[in-house]
């Protein structure tokens, strides 16, 4: 499948729309010819933007390298911290130029989308600094070092098309369904949808069209060009011979509806860079299968091939000793060279020695030996001949065995190309955070930059402020409190203080304490100043202590998904599983490792797809230990 012109207006306005002051927080190579984007923004979840040789979209899924993409090392250190400034195309050609730009710096990567297709990542003078393939045609030369050349423009508009453009169609003998798609720039799909809906058979000759005919296919085509470029879609999947995806409704069998264009995408293209890597994963064992296959091929010729000499060598003695049955004595007799001929053999010398041929095989002999003793040195060497046989069917069977593990590692090869759907973050997922008892959230810093983004970007007036009687320690939020009893109070500045450094140094009996939202100041009055993360508190603290230092790790259900977090001990209570912990004794990322063996024995399918280091980054700063683990008040089975 390849992207229309249309198809791809659409795309660059709606990835420029969702993508706008997201910056580049990582790029991943997938295959020699693709490129994911990772774009991160402070309030909003994450983007996989897929950047490929045939297509252009965001993805719900992360794939694992395939092959190596020689352009990856010099993205990552031309646009890593790089917003990206504009997405656009010019008309609806196959090209899509994503500027991206850091303080003073602008780079350009460009997507050709057509033929073979090509990745080019050029400066702000569009000078050409690194690209997949060098490009030497007619019209245009593209090298590392050179100035960017589009390819020559189709001068004709589609987004802006009149009815009197169509008026040509009847001055030419092409086909009509041939003249749309290649005047209009739109695959075959389009343009026989075009010709369908307007009751224009698509093979009639244009000049034979009538004004009627004419102005149905431009008002058919506007309207299609319009839906698919405007995002007024009927998307739907086509699985044919091949796998297609159509952003408007197209008349044909097989279609399965989706729920939009983007999505439709993802499936189709990622179902492709699968197969590719399929057959990446699978290249490497099908070569040593090649070779496996061709080696018992030979080792079983050469069982055929030993088996015939040694059989022709025995014949060859049998047929001496009926000589000799029948009174012939030596070598010499006449008998015994015509009977050497009908069996394909003779006696030839070289350097002085003589020797029996039988076919190719050479067998030393004494010419002057009775004919039995010559039998015997004949028969002797079939024997051997068939001794080698044995070895070779050893052989056969050592290389069917390596066929058959060769065979199996490449099926499974094959099966292992690797991705994870990404899950949708939500916004609090970036701090900490957990629900309280009453249902509300209660979400607090990592560090100084969270403690103030929580503090600047997300405190409403509705939310209660908790801060620990301690340095070093985060803020909490307890969001839209209306229903929040004291119990979510307790909860939340019981995590108050066990996240601050208090679990490093164990410090029991702390205190925290919670205000309104009017009473925390995010400026210093004139004179003063405050460490980064750090607010002025005004008027009356409401004092919670808090008597012992115990955290739960818990996955929670939430909303048809599920959630890692770590809170206060009650979450035990409402949860899948859940590990309490305390402080003092082993490394965060050994604790991490166990919670999550016990978690994973416990509930496979729902813990296996957090990674350990997720489990490292919920967890408090500083060694802990387990002292209780289990199913939750919400367990699954």
């Amino acid at each position: 499948m390849q992207l229309a012109g249309i198809e791809l207006r659409y795309l660059v306005d709606d990835i420029g729309k969702r993508i706008e002051d997201y910056y580049v927080s990582n790029i991943y190579g997938i295959t020699k010819n693709s490129l994911l984007f990772k774009f991160h923004h402070p309030k909003k979840p994450d983007i996989l933007l897929m950047l490929s040789t045939f297509g252009i979209w965001m993805t719900k899924v992360k794939i694992e390298q395939i092959e190596p993409n020689k352009l990856l090392r010099r993205l990552r250190s031309d646009l890593l911290r790089f917003k990206l400034k504009e997405i656009k195309q010019v008309g609806t050609e196959r090209i899509v130029y994503l500027t991206f730009s850091y303080f003073d710096k602008e780079f350009v990567v460009i997507a050709e989308l057509f033929g073979d297709g090509n990745i080019i990542i050029c400066n702000s003078e569009m000078k050409i600094l690194a690209l997949l393939h060098s490009v030497d045609v007619r019209h245009r030369q593209l090298r590392v070092g050179s100035q960017y050349i589009p390819p020559p423009q189709n001068n004709f508009d589609v987004l802006s098309m009149t009815e009197k453009d169509f008026e040509d169609i009847q001055s030419t003998p092409t086909p009509v369904a041939k003249w749309v798609g290649k005047t209009l720039g739109l695959p075959r799909k389009y343009a026989e949808e075009i010709t369908r809906l307007a009751k224009v058979e698509s093979k009639k000759k244009g000049e034979e069209t009538t004004n009627e005919e004419v102005k149905q296919l431009f008002n058919f085509a506007t309207q299609i060009i319009n839906d698919v470029v405007s995002g007024k879609h009927d998307p739907e999947i086509v699985r044919n011979d091949e796998i297609d995806v159509n952003p408007v409704s197209i008349k044909g069998e097989n279609c399965e509806k989706i729920s939009n264009f983007m999505d439709g995408l993802d499936i189709v293209f990622t179902e492709s860079i699968l197969s590719k890597g399929k057959t990446v994963q699978g290249g490497s064992f099908d070569k040593k299968i090649s070779e496996l296959e061709t080696k018992l091929d030979e080792q079983t010729k050469a069982v055929k091939t030993v088996t015939e000499k040694s059989q022709s060598i025995a014949d060859v003695a049998n047929s001496l000793l009926e000589a000799l049955s029948q009174g012939t004595s030596t070598m010499d007799d006449p008998k015994i060279i015509s009977l050497l001929k009908n069996k394909n053999s003779e006696i030839v010398k070289e350097k002085g020695i003589s020797y029996i041929k039988i076919n190719d095989a050479k067998i030393k002999v004494n010419l002057n030996s009775s004919l039995p003793t010559i039998a015997s040195t004949l028969f002797n060497e079939s024997k051997k001949q068939k001794s080698a046989i044995s070895s070779i069917e050893k052989l056969i069977k050592k290389t069917q065995r390596d066929l058959e593990k060769m065979i199996e590692k490449g099926e499974s090869a094959k099966k292992t190309v690797s991705f994870t759907e990404v899950k949708k973050k939500n916004w609090f997922e970036r701090y900490r955070w957990f629900y309280t008892t009453d249902g509300v959230l209660a979400v607090g810093g990592r560090d100084s930059s969270s403690n103030s983004a929580i503090i600047r970007k997300h405190l409403e007036k509705n939310d209660k402020v908790f801060h620990a009687e301690i340095s070093g320690s985060p803020f909490f939020l307890l969001k839209n409190n209306d229903t929040a009893t004291s119990v979510s109070f307790t909860e939340v500045a019981h995590a108050t203080v066990c996240f601050s450094k208090v679990w490093r140094e164990p410090m029991y009996g702390s205190s925290a304490y919670w205000v309104n939202p009017e009473q925390v100041k995010k400026a210093a009055p004139s004179g003063q100043s405050m460490a980064k993360g750090s607010f002025m508190i005004e008027g009356q603290r409401n004092f919670v202590k808090i008597s012992t230092l115990k955290l739960c790790v818990a996955i929670i259900e939430r909303e048809g998904s599920y959630l890692l977090t770590c809170g206060p001990p009650s979450l035990k209570n409402n949860c899948v599983c859940y590990a309490i912990i305390e402080p003092e004794g082993s490394d965060m990322a050994d604790v991490a490792k166990k919670i999550r063996f016990e978690f994973v024995s416990t509930n496979e399918d729902i813990a296996k797809s957090f990674s350990v280091d997720e489990y490292v980054r919920i967890m408090p700063a500083g060694p802990s230990r387990v002292i209780e683990s289990g199913l939750g008040g919400n367990k699954r089975k």
